[in-house]
């Protein structure tokens, strides 16, 4: 039974990777190798039959997880991606999130491909200038008034999280507007340009040599619904993806992936907090900026770390005392769950600390502790920021098997906060959440694929076409369908 503070979110991760034996092919192959390979010998999942769009995943693309999650290729840019099953706590969120990047290392193994391939939970491509998302998804009341009016309330948070949230990045990139891609560009890369006016490029910025956020140099506005060239803060989301009784999916964009587990649950624990704050009316009006996306940029770079931005109410005010003030409304929620008090008491406490000193933050900050690895590379090898080296440090630190991550080796060295244990990783990999569809949605699964023949079948996250004349309506995704009934009652 869902409680009124209640809510359902998931995260989607795009992946990069990295092929470093040429006579293996390139990555969009090897990805397409570890996709065919859980799905076909691992047999994690039930692959899709039917296109979920034709352009960009098409039939066998991908499909879902008997732990409630998908893997997927994303036909634009060719790249792996998961998204997590729906989730009620955050421990559930991690672990099922981890069970993803332990799917896709254990293919890798077991293809023998893992030390010519790696898969990276970055979110920059140095180089190319390309981004890799990592976008959250909140259940939201479907209010106009929320999306509609008062969703501006949100930009001062969301700028300014990426000082607990932010992995990290060394240099930065101009963007460059106005380019047209050439013909032979378009005929090579068809559904890169599908719905484009303009393609941004990117140049290398040699004024910064470390800042907070991978992305903020991308972002170029506040909300936008086509989101491949116009990547945006907010991504709004009228869709069946979560929508049930009177509440949608609210499409956060402006995120990275986090390889602490401590910045990954105080990004989405927080976050769901000032998104509720702006649903109930209560959201700080005076903390307003002037221009949020300079203002994120600002922050980003700011080697003062002192993160002042322009108020539209005139003066300055700093990225911390941002936080604060939604901190000191979202208080009206302590009491209502052991999870809430500890996102506020956690959330207060990373705020104190980062006015105190950052550079202390190292075993739960991603950018702090990236910073310090990259800045013991520099000091062992006599390097300084503008060399290219560095962008392979800041690389190694998301690969994906912590076995040569060097936020794995970051562990191994340091006391680093974590939130889910190894076991309730394993667990993940088969086990769905408890307390969501998600659960029901990968009883059927198993079932499909415990089939002599799969047969004919369709899978989405509200529902399941078990075979030729049988469906399985799953809208509330607050409830578990443990008891897996068809259309006409019958028990499957």
């Amino acid at each position: 039974m869902q409680k009124p503070h209640e809510r359902i979110f998931g995260v989607e991760t795009e992946f990069g990777c990295l092929v470093a034996d040429e006579t293996l092919g390139n990555p969009a192959g090897a990805v397409e190798a570890i996709k065919d390979y859980a799905f076909y010998d691992m047999k994690v999942g039930a692959l899709d039959l039917h296109s979920r769009d034709e352009v960009f995943e098409p039939a066998e693309s991908g499909g879902f997880l008997i732990n409630g999650a998908r893997l997927y290729i994303d036909a634009v840019g060719s790249h792996l991606e998961y998204a997590t099953a729906e989730c009620r706590s955050i421990k559930d969120l991690i672990a099922n999130d981890r069970a993803g990047h332990k799917l896709i290392v254990r293919a890798l193994r077991e293809l023998g491909l893992d030390d010519s391939i790696s898969v990276y939970n970055n979110s920059v491509d140095h180089f190319g200038g390309h981004t890799f998302g990592c976008h959250e998804n909140y259940l939201v009341k479907a209010d106009e008034e929320l999306l509609g009016g008062r969703i501006d309330l949100l930009y001062p948070f969301l700028v300014t999280r990426q000082i607990f949230a932010g992995v990290g990045r060394v240099g930065g990139h101009v963007l460059v507007s106005g380019f047209r891609p050439s013909y032979q560009e378009m005929v090579e890369n068809p559904i890169d340009y599908i719905w484009v006016s303009n393609v941004y490029s990117v140049i290398p910025d040699p004024d910064v040599k470390f800042q907070l956020s991978q992305r903020a140099d991308h972002i170029l506005k506040t909300v936008a619904s086509r989101v491949r060239f116009n990547r945006a803060l907010i991504n709004p989301k009228w869709e069946t993806f979560y929508s049930y009784n009177g509440m949608t999916r609210f499409h956060v964009l402006f995120g990275e992936s986090n390889q602490n587990e401590y910045a990954y649950a105080l990004k989405v624990g927080t976050t769901r907090l000032a998104i509720r704050t702006c649903e109930d009316g209560i959201a700080p009006y005076d903390v307003q900026l002037s221009s949020p996306l300079i203002a994120m940029r600002q922050i980003s770079r700011d080697e003062s770390y002192r993160w002042l931005s322009e108020r539209l109410m005139g003066g300055t005010i700093s990225a911390i005392d941002v936080q604060r003030a939604y901190l000191e409304v979202a208080q009206v929620y302590r009491g209502e769950s052991e999870e809430t008090d500890w996102v506020l008491n956690e959330w207060e406490a990373t705020l104190n600390g980062l006015e105190k000193d950052p550079m202390e933050m190292g075993d739960r900050l991603d950018w702090v502790a990236k910073k310090k690895i990259v800045e013991s590379y520099m000091e062992s090898e006599k390097l300084d920021w503008s060399d290219d080296a560095l962008h392979s440090v800041d690389l190694e630190y998301h690969n994906i098997n912590p076995e040569l991550s060097l936020y794995g080796a970051w562990c191994e060295m340091h006391p680093v906060r974590k939130m889910v244990s190894e076991l309730d990783v394993t667990m993940a990999v088969t086990d769905p959440p408890e307390d969501t569809r998600a659960k029901g949605r990968a009883k059927l699964i198993e079932k499909i694929l415990a089939r002599k023949r799969p047969g004919q079948y369709a899978i989405d996250w509200n529902g399941v076409q078990y075979d030729k004349a049988r469906y399985v309506e799953m809208n509330d995704p607050f409830e578990t369908y443990e008891k897996v009934q068809d259309q006409w009652g019958n028990e499957i």
